[in-house]
């Protein structure tokens, strides 16, 4: 075995293995009902980047590697084991055997390829550059996948764990109507067959979705029979806060994702609730559009010095003891501190108003200006955000106007560029800070948060990043992105909290891991 071959079928066998003591406690069957804030909007892997997709996708496409539960590794999924070459340039999977699609076809090594050459095409959605040191997939064999590389890539591994990577049926796909990648996935989506968990039973879009074990599924479970233990998961829609817990308290469902910090403290002292506060990577913040003009009118965001002095004048402190009662911590870049490479400690920008009047002052609009935040209609967290930081701004002259909307249209008003603010938050998708920095710093991607910010240092930093092996240099590399970002960037940086989600007592082995992904495939519920 070379240095860097690592096996690791003998491991999964031994986790899943060991937690056969635990047996007698899991139960198979039921339905667990899960209320979400938003529903799902497009069920592919490749054309996507909303967690309201992301978070859902896992449970109904594989990969060939799975992030681990603490989300810091890989471990086997569709591949037993994997290896990288001494020059690091070709990555060696081995299938595992006997692994279907829900629909009963079996997984081959040309739906691998197939998969993973969509998934890096430059045309297809914008994660293809998770794989973009691609250069050939090939397969000497029926139960070996070869990739090499055109380079050097730091987090190859675990990108082969990150949605976009899920293997999908090449026959089935292409089967589909249409020309486009676009419009055959558009029409898979509506049926589509993965290899994950569960499978779509039935989506009424905007209220229920519906998933149901997929009986073709490779893992097992304690009781040395296939997972997963349920019968099906349904996803309820319910975007008030307030509704959301209310149908969890009377028992009307399982779980419930999002639950505002605020009740926090109530459902942990509830019997027949399970508060849980999931590890997260999740960071908040607020996305500026920074363009000179939206759709014509002047854009005070613009100027560096207003984001400096709106960052001075958010009292991180106060909003987290206000919003998250304290669970959160301010966040000291734009990643979260559980990210590789991050740096920095405490808040960027400290509370300190003197500085931040001084700011306005020196900027194009030292008279102030209106502004206009979108917000999640029925969110009790970012409501608390923007009416705390209405009164904040008001002390250097910005007059907010907070407006409640769909997410379907905030979502719309954001990708389009025409908004002005809007309440964000991220989850990683992978344990490395190459997403988070694409997606929020290098302008090619989506403009930065489809926020039109650009730095040219920056974009050239984050490039030669993507091939960098040494550690030291490409930790210097994401350093200087962190401390240009952070100081010039588009955001107000807020803070970093766990996932709150509240379960029924009865509801046992579900987990949010750190990366954001609902995992169903080890729930089950507990009777009487």
């Amino acid at each position: 075995m070379t240095p860097r071959r690592m096996t690791f079928l003998a491991a999964s066998v031994a986790a899943l293995a060991g937690s056969t003591a635990l047996a007698t406690a899991q139960e198979r069957g039921g339905v667990m009902t899960y209320g979400r804030y938003q529903d799902s909007l497009f069920l592919d892997p490749v054309l996507n980047d909303a967690n309201v997709d992301i978070w859902i996708l896992s449970n109904m496409y594989d990969t060939l590697l799975l992030p681990t539960a603490d989300g810091q590794g890989v471990e086997a999924g569709l591949a037993t084991d994997w290896s990288v070459s001494e020059d690091g340039l070709t990555v060696t999977l081995t299938l595992r055997e006997g692994i279907m699609f829900s629909d009963g076809t079996p997984i081959t090594t040309e739906d691998v390829i197939w998969s993973l050459d969509r998934a890096r095409n430059s045309d297809n959605g914008i994660w293809n550059f998770l794989l973009a040191a691609i250069s050939e997939v090939t397969a000497p064999d029926d139960a070996t996948i070869e990739i090499a590389l055109s380079q050097p890539d730091p987090a190859f591994i675990p990108a082969l764990s990150v949605f976009n990577a899920a293997i999908m049926p090449k026959a089935a796909f292409e089967g589909m109507p249409g020309e486009t990648d676009l419009e055959k996935a558009t029409a898979f989506a509506e049926t589509p067959i993965g290899s994950g968990p569960f499978t779509l039973e039935s989506w009424d879009r905007g209220s229920t979705l519906k998933l149901v074990r997929n009986e073709h599924y490779w893992a097992e479970g304690a009781d040395g029979e296939p997972l997963p233990y349920l019968d099906g998961v349904t996803f309820e829609v319910i975007p008030d806060d307030a509704t959301r817990i209310l149908r969890v308290q009377s028992g009307e469902i399982d779980g419930a994702e999002l639950i505002p910090f605020a009740r926090v403290g109530e459902l942990e002292a509830d019997p027949n609730i399970n508060m849980e506060l999931f590890p997260s990577t999740r960071v908040a913040d607020i996305i500026l559009n920074v363009r000179p003009e939206i759709e014509g009118a002047e854009n005070p965001l613009s100027d560096v010095k207003v984001r400096q002095a709106m960052n001075y004048a958010a009292n991180k402190d106060a909003i987290i003891q206000v919003v998250t009662f304290g669970v959160g911590t301010p966040t000291s870049s734009f990643m979260s501190s559980t990210t590789p490479l991050h740096t920095g400690e405490g808040a960027v920008f400290p509370h300190d108003l003197a500085q931040a009047q001084a700011l306005m002052a020196e900027s194009g609009y030292p008279d102030g200006f209106s502004a206009e935040i979108l917000i999640l209609a029925g969110s009790q967290d970012e409501l608390g955000i923007a009416t705390a930081l209405q009164q904040m701004w008001s002390q250097i002259g910005i007059d907010l106007t907070i407006s409640q909307v769909d997410n379907a249209t905030r979502t719309e008003e954001y990708r389009n560029g025409t908004f002005q603010m809007r309440a964000g938050a991220w989850t990683n998708d992978i344990a490395d800070p190459s997403q988070i920095t694409s997606y929020f710093a290098y302008s090619p991607t989506i403009e930065a948060l489809h926020s039109g910010w650009m730095s040219e240092e920056v974009d050239e930093l984050f490039e030669a990043s993507q091939s960098e092996m040494d550690e030291a240099a490409r930790a210097d590399q994401f350093a200087r992105i962190q401390e240009i970002y952070n100081m010039e960037g588009p955001i107000i940086l807020l803070y970093e909290t766990p996932y709150p989600v509240a379960l029924q007592q009865n509801v046992k082995g579900f987990n949010q891991i750190p990366l954001g992904n609902n995992i169903f495939r080890e729930a089950y519920l507990e009777t009487e």
